[in-house]
């Protein structure tokens, strides 16, 4: 059913008086008074003028981007912001992204760094200590590198498998996003460095993502997308917020009061600050009442410096409260202090890189996901002939493109033709899977076909006994992927080669799920998604046994387009980059609500070509004796695991919920748990109560409905094997 939009537009104006009302600006929501980084930015700021407060809510373009110098005092990145004088905090050096430290446009000549592998492979270990181990490295990298904030994680859900910046989050679900991103951030954090939740919200797409109004129900938000960055707000405690560029229910993400104020700043209780995404401001006053408090850039990025001499007529002719000016300095450099900046400035000294290339190797070990091994194929014998075929497997992994893209250590290794146009060409860092293999097994026989000529690499794979066909999609920033099918001929080359040697392995270098024509054709597919620096040796080990494969979907893989909530994504095909950002096609309504991936698909009864959650791994693992328990609201799920192979191995059981009053299932908690072979465990998960309730809009509160819950004990979001059933008492929670 299509949503109303005049509903959206009534309620976000009714925010917006409500907001600009407001008397009391300057006082946090969260505020108890014992707080010592509260205690210290009153303490700074009771000695700053106007003048000097207003400064903070301010950066410049830090250099790079179209030809760009960086300012004074810059180091060349995403933006800068001079400290006021006297004032003793320090200059504010913003570096772009969540996958490592970004050097636009090679302005830094010691601007290479480590990348992680993709958002989507650190959230696929589901494993929360990773990723903030993940977290510290990346951030201890930007520390040594002179930056203090660092414009990731990124935790908006995956609403289409084709979009351009699916490889930066997390996935589908809002509890996974959000203790996966929020674990990131809380690594990067324990470094000084802030970092930045983004975007919020909605910004699901990249088709017209500078003007297209994500319409939806404001219940349904609270229930998926916004639940994401409420968990990750709780996880990470990010310093920082970024509003997205996109609309949501007709208002600008970044003048959208009920997201910035109403729920980020009151019902959550977040006591950080709001920037803008680099030209996502589009105005002064509205954009400071509704809760931005810095704009990106905005000498660069935006139509107009809003936050500078306009910001200033505003406050002076009264439009602006100044109690509202306090509120945003302080907000900033409240953060500062909350994560030890301040005291602890970053010593700009030499990268480790050997250690910090080992982190985002384990990072890509645990997160590439086992999707076939019929026969048991994988491992590969440490003695067989092998053909490598295909996606530049000799120099290197791929990489997705735009601003979270890191300089690789050691020079990109793949000439592309020399596009100009944003984002440039597909970049690979050097970490070779074939030499790594040829490491791991010497004594294999390994030989290598690009794959550019099909007959060429068909006979490569009848002289071998087993084939490795790499095969790549590149997706990017600014841009949703056409179609969801890997690049060029690469279909085609596996259907070939799979012909000639049933014997085929797929490794899939992809920023989202693929279609996969040819699945029923190979005997096994391994998802690698973006692997990052130490991407090589990873995929090695893993297809040669020396470590087992552990990651799990955290997108669901369709059989089809058609099965998607939204099978087609208009002006995808655009040819220009920067005018399908600003496609006429400016309204897309969710009318699927909540129920985003995995749930779309149960509550269609579709059956998917590999579901959420699923992985395979090279022993065999069962579970039993599901028994539930509710003790003062919260409800706990205890079962035991065993491994029943032969070999170690990780298990990752998942628990998804049923409300009384139907609906789609819901994951409301899981485990990573690490058995010997023939060792059994018990473990007790705790269920979120969010995922037990629905959000009462009226009330502004999540309310648990009286009834019968099912639960599944599950190895994926379609394994219906295991479920038992409580009964629970209505009750409400704050929100």
């Amino acid at each position: 059913m299509r949503l109303s939009r005049k509903i959206f537009l009534l309620s976000a104006v009714a925010c917006g008086m409500a907001v600009a009302q407001a008397p009391a600006f300057a006082r946090h929501a969260h505020d108890g008074g014992g707080d010592p980084a509260d205690a210290r930015a009153r303490q700074v700021l009771a000695s700053m003028s106007l003048e000097d407060k207003m400064s903070l809510l301010f950066s410049v373009d830090g250099g790079g981007f179209n030809g760009s110098v960086a300012p004074p005092g810059g180091l060349g990145s995403a933006a800068y912001l001079r400290a006021p004088k006297g004032s003793g905090l320090p200059d504010l050096q913003i570096s772009d992204a969540g996958l490592g430290v970004r050097n636009p446009a090679h302005i830094r000549k010691d601007g290479a760094a480590v990348s992680l592998p993709s958002g989507l492979s650190t959230a696929s270990t589901w494993d929360m200590d990773m990723a903030r181990q993940a977290g510290v490295m990346i951030g201890r990298e930007a520390w040594q590198s002179g930056f203090n904030i660092l414009l990731g994680g990124g935790a908006d859900l995956t609403r289409d498998p084709r979009g351009g910046r699916n490889f930066e989050y997390a996935g589908e679900d809002p509890l996974q996003t959000g203790r996966m991103v929020g674990s990131t951030i809380a690594g990067v954090q324990s470094q000084h460095v802030i970092s930045t939740l983004k975007h919020y919200a909605m910004n699901d797409l990249e088709t017209s993502r500078m003007t297209m109004s994500a319409d939806i129900d404001p219940v349904a938000m609270r229930e998926s997308d916004l639940l994401g960055f409420e968990i990750a707000l709780e996880t990470g405690h990010p310093g920082s917020v970024m509003c997205s560029y996109n609309r949501v229910n007709d208002l600008y993400a970044c003048e959208n009061p009920y997201l910035l104020t109403t729920t980020l700043k009151q019902d959550w209780h977040y006591p950080g600050f709001v920037m803008s995404d680099w030209g996502a401001t589009h105005s002064s006053a509205r954009a400071a009442l509704a809760g931005l408090d810095q704009e990106s850039a905005g000498d660069h990025a935006d139509a107009r410096p809003y936050f500078r001499a306009l910001l200033e007529a505003d406050v002076k002719a009264g439009r602006v409260p100044q109690a509202r000016i306090n509120d945003m300095a302080e907000r900033i450099v409240r953060s500062l202090f909350a994560v030890g900046l301040v005291d602890h400035q970053p010593q700009r000294s030499a990268l480790d890189v050997v250690t910090d290339t080992l982190v985002a190797q384990k990072d890509e070990e645990e997160g590439a996901v086992l999707l076939r091994n019929q026969g048991h194929i994988l491992p590969l014998s440490p003695t067989a002939r092998i053909a490598v075929i295909g996606g530049h497997a000799d120099v290197g992994v791929i990489s997705g493109g735009g601003s979270s893209q890191v300089d690789p250590i050691g020079g990109e290794v793949v000439k592309g033709p020399g596009k100009k146009e944003w984002p440039g060409d597909p970049v690979y860092f050097p970490s070779s899977p074939l030499k790594a293999m040829k490491a791991e097994a010497p004594q294999a026989r390994i030989t290598y076909d690009s794959g550019t000529n099909i007959a060429s690499a068909v006979r490569a794979a009848h002289a071998a006994d087993v084939v490795v066909v790499y095969a790549t999609q590149f997706t990017f920033e600014g841009m949703d992927a056409p179609s969801m099918h890997l690049d060029g001929n690469a279909d085609a080359l596996i259907t070939a080669v799979a012909a000639a040697n049933p014997r085929t392995v797929v490794v899939m270098e992809t920023g989202d799920p693929v279609l996969m024509p040819w699945n029923n054709s190979v005997a096994g597919v391994l998802e690698a998604w973006f692997p990052g620096s130490g991407g090589g040796p990873a995929i090695a080990r893993l297809l040669f046994g020396k470590v087992a494969p552990s990651g799990h979907l955290t997108m669901t893989f369709p059989q089809a387009e058609s099965q998607l909530a939204h099978p087609d994504i208009a002006g995808v095909t655009a040819d220009n980059v920067f005018e399908m950002q600003f496609h006429t096609d400016q309204e897309l309504v969710y009318d699927e609500g909540s129920d985003v991936g995995y749930r779309w698909f149960d509550r269609n009864h579709f059956k998917p070509l590999y579901p959420f959650g699923y992985g395979l791994t090279y022993t065999t693992f069962s579970t039993d004796g599901l028994k539930l328990a509710e003790r003062h609201g919260q409800v706990t799920a205890t079962f035991n695991v065993h491994n029943t192979g032969t070999q170690p191995g990780v298990d990752v059981p998942q628990v998804y919920v049923g409300l009384p009053d139907g609906g789609a299932r819901r994951l409301a908690g899981w485990q990573r748990v690490s058995l010997a072979p023939g060792e059994s465990r018990q473990v007790s998960v705790q269920l979120d109560p969010r995922l037990l309730a629905h959000f009462d809009g009226r009330h502004n509160r999540w309310s648990v409905p009286s009834g019968t819950f099912r639960v599944w004990l599950a190895s994926c979001a379609t394994d219906d094997s295991q479920q038992a059933t409580m009964h629970l008492h209505g009750r409400t929670m704050a929100p």
